[in-house]
């Protein structure tokens, strides 16, 4: 039995009979009346088709007729009953008796891509070759351009839903994913946070090949050197996974380290890839996860989490943190809060007293600087939420080294020049800007006497990002909890200072004696 004869119109337009590919009329319009019968399925009017088509002084429908004439030589083989019917006014092809390739995917929604199968998106996404009708741009027929656009860009939304599923769910296997993920960048080379995702999944599959030759080199005779390597190796590794908010947004997070499990709420300006390997970050996750599974996460407008998130508000990102400790089944866990994820988690172990097993907070405030009435802190963060719309991601050495001295003035010009390039990596200048005016409404004051989980607040005593005076005020605010004065001026702790070393051993102690209650 012979198989149906198929009409491909996901990509440049093709006609396959028994795994041939039949060559097309070099005539575009006679090509473009093709595809529009193969996907019209009703019997269309000769002289509709000649406006669409042939809407020209010469004679239409001698040119209509001439090109269904070489469709009926593609269409139908000797023996074939005709698929293409003709008479005085009107044309129809029966599609009955084809296999058009769009017919798989029209219905496609977002509820389907959500719920069905890896297998069955993996062959949906494989019926996409390129943009609908790719090369058959028609601009002196209007009518006939606006039918392509239309049906163009609603099949790029299909297929951008089905790669960006695929991705996610692949995450593991990073070999897999990227080749999804270098098809959603095919799509639109300009979106920063695809590209930032091809990069992750890139580094993820070079270290997974790593860690495999690492392996193999280990079981070889004479391999025991390489074996300490390859476990070295596996030690530094991180998974990066999704979950969605309950609105919808999706949160990247990453799992590195082994034994009990420690939560980082999100910080602004993070990144799951980009800070694993930084001389500002990397210190922070090695030291957090030797004795423990860290699990931290990008805020959602940050990283690998979506930028193209409507809601930013306070409410928003403890609902990620809530989604974040879910995905991971985590109860009676530490959890960490740095600068303003402070007041995230305090809301959070407020609400969930249970799953805190304790409550460790650093550079944090319970007020954020609009809510602290100070006048000129105030015009300083409008002064810098303006900056940060204008300037950020641009070549503008002034405005980068004022943020970067802002938090880690005691940097390394290495240092600097990472932190300098994160600000361009991790968030569009509107999302960091919203993010910012965001932090400036926070106010969790009034709930700070209802945190009834073991605290340590600590602060670093020179701050300039947030004020020494708003780390006091945090601490006493909280029923029992125990403040420690850092000596640093930055923000964020670098691994050569003393004030870090503090840090980590005044962190692991608390846990340990909470653990032991």
């Amino acid at each position: 039995m012979k198989s149906p004869l198929q009409i491909k119109v996901l990509g440049e337009l093709a006609v396959v009979r028994d795994a041939q590919e039949i060559v097309l009329p070099a005539s575009k319009k006679t090509r473009a009346l093709l595809a529009y019968l193969a996907l019209a399925n009703r019997r269309q009017r000769r002289d509709y088709l000649c406006q669409m088509l042939w809407n020209a002084p010469d004679d239409p429908r001698a040119s209509l007729r001439w090109s269904l004439t070489k469709l009926r030589h593609v269409l139908n083989e000797d023996g074939d009953e005709s698929c293409l019917r003709t008479d005085g006014s009107g044309v129809f092809l029966d599609t009955n008796k084809l296999d058009v390739d769009l017919l798989h995917v029209v219905h496609i929604t977002t509820e389907n891509v959500r719920s069905l199968a890896t297998s069955d998106l993996e062959t949906w996404a494989a019926l996409f070759r390129g943009r609908f009708l790719e090369g058959l741009e028609l601009p002196r027929c209007p009518v006939f351009e606006a039918w392509r656009t239309f049906h163009a860009d609603a099949l790029d939304r299909t297929r951008s839903l089905i790669l960006q599923m695929l991705v996610e769910r692949l995450r593991s296997e990073p070999n897999r994913a990227l080749f999804y993920a270098q098809a959603l960048q095919s799509m639109n080379p300009t979106d920063k946070q695809v590209a930032l995702e091809l990069r992750s999944l890139d580094t993820s599959a070079r270290e997974s090949a790593m860690r495999s030759a690492s392996t193999r080199l280990s079981r070889a005779p004479g391999g025991l050197l390489d074996a300490s390597i390859a476990l070295d190796e596996h030690q530094r590794s991180q998974q990066i996974r999704y979950c969605r908010s309950p609105d919808g947004v999706q949160i990247a997070y990453a799992i590195s380290g082994k034994g009990p499990p420690i939560l980082r709420a999100a910080h602004w300006m993070s990144h799951l890839q980009y800070e694993w390997e930084s001389p500002v970050w990397r210190h922070w996750i090695d030291s957090l996860s030797k004795a423990n599974t860290l699990i931290r996460y990008d805020e959602r407008g940050n990283g690998l989490s979506d930028w193209n998130a409507d809601d930013l508000s306070f409410a928003a990102m403890v609902c990620d943190l809530e989604s974040v400790a879910d995905a991971n089944g985590l109860s009676g866990f530490p959890l960490l809060g740095v600068s303003q994820s402070c007041a995230v988690s305090v809301a959070y172990a407020v609400r969930h007293p249970e799953r805190v097993s304790h409550l460790v907070l650093y550079g944090g405030y319970a007020k954020g600087w609009r809510k602290r009435g100070d006048r000129h802190e105030i015009d300083t963060h409008e002064a810098m939420t303006t900056l940060i719309r204008e300037g950020w991601g641009k070549d503008n050495p002034a405005f980068r080294q004022l943020f970067t001295e802002t938090f880690i003035p005691g940097a390394s010009r290495e240092q600097m020049a990472w932190f300098n390039d994160l600000q361009r990596e991790t968030a569009s200048p509107d999302n960091a800007s919203r993010l910012h005016y965001s932090f400036g409404e926070m106010d969790v004051s009034g709930i700070l006497g209802d945190v009834s989980v073991p605290t340590l607040v600590l602060h670093a005593r020179n701050d300039a990002a947030v004020p020494f005076e708003q780390g006091k005020a945090l601490a006493a605010g909280i029923p029992g909890a125990r403040f420690v004065d850092l000596n640093s001026a930055n923000h964020i702790l670098l691994s050569e200072e003393s004030a870090f070393a503090d840090f980590v051993r005044e962190v692991r102690s608390f846990i340990s004696a909470a653990d032991s209650r």
